[in-house]
């Protein structure tokens, strides 16, 4: 290697280096490393890209192969891609149809994670390609998106695959920025982007028994585009409604419940044994016994991070941005969510938006309103409306007393007018295919009054109850349509002991005559038959029942009415009274005792709460948790 600097004087005169590759030749040949090297990859393609291209259109055949077999090359280095990629970005012009094979191996290149030279090459090449050749403007959308989930790493081990799990390295937030930018860039020279972008998203998004972080990276990603594609932010927020909603209904309540208790239970027993894991068991406590329940969890908290991101600037409500996306997510939800019967989360995004200035929460009640008294709309529309008012109503402790006092007079001048309208006609009688929607506005009233009475009536007693009088309950409860004995049992017996407490109207006569006119429906099974009493002809559901999942329920708690216990306190003080209107057996409603044969379960703390909450089914009986008339 003593001949290293006169060998290097020739070869800089002989092609004519300049000063720093000199240098550069020299320190590798100093060191021994270009020699003890193995050759570095060049691109030979035989003759210039336009050339093969012009050969492979005449059949011509292997200089194009051996074009595609180097760019297939896994051990392609971050030189050799640049000088492709700058032949193939002056040469777009005859990458025609013709060489779609050839450009699908090009967008298959890892030019991400890669220095910063490549990825800015690359995304020229991008630019220049969409420009010039339309065609390929999908497979371009299609490549970058499939980057917004994170690579995933497998591990063999023997030959055996013993893991495929998410690659959480550090790089992944700045590949997901390369990305952002590449769809900016090609947005800016493409203005048809956003009508092809919108089916790519649709179909490359994960399915729901993906990873959580597979679903995480993806929803966060596709939200981001709304901010600089504004048009399509509509359409985003709904795919991803859409999706949460499949998770969502997959993961029923009493699922996720039974999970959750049976996990406290274990982890009580291995805490017995082992007294070292406190702050271990700590972190755990945050995450789902429930593997769906899990995903949705974090999808949830995404959401609500979006809408608090986008109706707030420097830490402000912006009204105008507020309104703008209320006016969007209204519209999702007449479409998605007000149909969806077994959802019990993703509802609370528009809790959540309503949270934010009274004015929303106002708007949000009016339009259920107008869809409730909107007799063109489909009954099984207006009943869920109906349902939303009533849970809205009764859970939002950001909506004053005073709304909830219009809201109610509202709801009861139109009841009331309802039963005018009715008179003592052919239709003048109990049926829900009928009356379904008044049916559904009365037990909205009546859970509005259970849940929120005490706030009605605190400050000023007499005032409070004026109010209530005047609202008139013993005409509606009493009325022919017998709303009390369409509406759930359990909110038909919290009303009435509100009613007899304050002697606003007494409710117990009605009551008990539809129990003794009740008849058991007889029904048949693989188990033999059954006798069974439909308590929910109306298919009621509260759509704003307690939010269970861990995490996201830390921004719906501070917003959210609970069942005071000193409510159940006011009901049980009554109980001694009960018996001269229902009988000894119904004395046990709130008395807390279980009379034999009944089902029932003795008043228990918490016990309000959850007999208030939606059935878990939708046919026949509620669970036992529920009180029986």
């Amino acid at each position: 290697m003593g001949g290293g600097p006169a060998l290097l004087g020739k070869l800089t005169c002989a092609v004519g280096l300049r000063e720093e590759d000199r240098e550069r030749i020299s320190d590798t040949l100093a060191t021994g490393g270009f020699l003890g090297s193995p050759p570095r990859k060049t691109v030979r393609f035989g003759g210039t890209l336009t050339d093969i291209l012009l050969k492979y259109q005449k059949g011509e055949r292997t200089d194009f192969d051996l074009l595609k077999d180097q760019l297939l090359d896994p051990d392609t280095k971050d030189d050799q891609i640049i000088n492709w990629l700058h032949e193939f970005r002056s040469s777009v012009a005859v990458l025609t149809k013709e060489c779609e094979q050839l450009v699908s191996i090009l967008l298959k290149v890892p030019w991400l994670r890669r220095s910063k030279a490549v990825e800015e090459e690359y995304l020229a090449f991008l630019s220049n390609l969409v420009s010039a050749q339309t065609i390929y403007l999908r497979p371009c959308l299609a490549m970058i998106i499939s980057h917004f989930i994170p690579p995933r790493i497998t591990v063999r081990e023997d030959d055996v695959d013993i893991s495929d799990s998410d690659n959480d390295d550090e790089n992944v937030t700045r590949s997901f920025n390369t990305c952002h930018r590449a769809l900016q860039t090609v947005a800016r020279y493409v203005p048809l982007t956003p009508q092809f972008l919108m089916p790519v998203l649709t179909e490359k998004f994960p399915f729901i028994n993906k990873s959580e972080r597979t679903l995480q990276c993806y929803v966060h990603n596709i939200l981001r585009i709304s901010g600089y594609i504004p048009g399509l932010r509509h359409d985003i927020l709904e795919l991803v409604t859409e999706r949460l909603l499949k998770i969502d209904v997959s993961a029923p309540r009493k699922d996720i419940e039974a999970a959750e208790e049976a996990e406290s239970k274990e982890a009580c027993e291995e805490r017995l044994f082992d007294m070292d894991e406190d702050e271990e068991n700590g972190e755990k406590n945050d995450v789902m016994a429930h593997p769906v329940a899990e995903r949705l969890d974090i999808l949830m908290i995404i959401l609500f991070c979006y809408i608090k991101d986008v109706c707030h600037v420097n830490g402000k409500l912006d009204i105008g941005r507020t309104k703008d996306l209320y006016r969007e997510l209204v519209l999702i939800f007449d479409k998605l969510i007000l149909p969806t019967h077994g959802s019990c989360h993703v509802q609370y995004i528009m809790f959540y938006l309503c949270s934010f200035r009274l004015g929303i929460a106002e708007a949000f009640v009016e339009h259920l309103w107008k869809k409730l008294q909107n007799p063109n709309s489909p009954a099984v529309i207006r009943q869920a409306a109906g349902s939303y008012i009533g849970s809205f109503l009764a859970r939002a402790k950001f909506v004053p007393v005073v709304t909830v006092k219009a809201c109610l007079e509202l709801l009861v001048n139109w009841i009331h007018e309802y039963i005018n309208n009715q008179g003592t006609g052919s239709k003048a009688f109990c049926d829900i295919a009928l009356h379904g929607p008044f049916y559904a506005a009365c037990q909205a009233v009546f859970y509005v009054v259970i849940f929120r009475h005490r706030q009605i009536l605190d400050g000023n007693l007499k005032k409070g109850l004026a109010f209530l009088q005047s609202l008139n309950f013993e005409r509606i409860v009493m009325c022919h349509l017998n709303p009390l004995n369409v509406c759930l049992p359990s909110v038909v017996n919290f009303f009435a002991a509100v009613n007899r407490k304050y002697q606003i109207a007494f409710c117990d006569t009605i009551i008990e005559r539809n129990r003794r006119q009740v008849l058991p429906v007889v029904r048949s099974s693989s188990g033999g038959d059954s006798v069974e009493t439909c308590t929910n002809p109306l298919d009621s559901f509260f759509p704003f029942d307690p939010y269970v999942l861990k995490r996201s329920k830390n921004v719906i708690d501070p917003l959210y009415q609970f069942w005071e216990e000193q409510n159940a306190e006011d009901l049980t003080e009554v109980a001694n009274s009960t018996g001269e209107c229902k009988g000894e057996e119904d004395d046990d409603f709130l008395k807390g005792e279980t009379p034999q044969g009944d089902g029932l379960i003795g008043m228990i703390p918490g016990f309000f709460d959850s007999a208030l909450r939606s059935p878990d089914s939708s046919v026949g009986s509620p669970p036992l948790t529920y009180l029986q008339r």
